[in-house]
């Protein structure tokens, strides 16, 4: 992935992994870049549980967390080789705000947690208690 705090937010999930799973449940990350880009940060960061593609943010917008960049912001990421139509396989220029949901098998989301501020997540930790709570 290209976001730094993506990674390091990737990072610190996969080392709450084992815990995660030992709970009892599994663990998905979904991006909006293509398949392809996808699988290479899935590989790329060791990752034990799969990144999923959400071509144009459809499933973030369905959460209400896709927003579009300002054209401004946008020109100064391309200047940083950050091409986000390339990247995500679409010209929408849209990104999600990051989020966590801890969703039972009954459907009910017991967690939830989204910052506008990409660069503040919480430690994986704070799943943990929503975990004995959904079934």
């Amino acid at each position: 992935m290209w976001c730094p705090y993506c990674n390091l937010d990737l990072a610190a999930i996969e080392a709450a992994a084992g815990k995660i799973r030992a709970a009892g449940a599994s663990l998905v990350a979904i991006s909006p870049q293509t398949a392809a880009n996808s699988r290479k940060a899935q590989k790329d960061h060791s990752l034990s549980f799969p990144v999923l593609s959400d071509p144009g943010n459809e499933v973030a917008n369905q959460f209400g967390l896709r927003f579009r960049l300002p054209d401004d912001l946008a020109n100064i990421y391309t200047q940083f080789g950050i091409d986000l139509r390339q990247f995500n396989g679409d010209a929408s220029l849209t990104l999600p705000m990051p989020a966590r949901y801890v969703i039972g098998t009954d459907g009910i989301i017991g967690y939830a947690e989204v910052n506008p501020d990409y660069t503040r997540r919480p430690d994986p930790e704070e799943l943990m208690s929503s975990l004995a709570r959904v079934g």
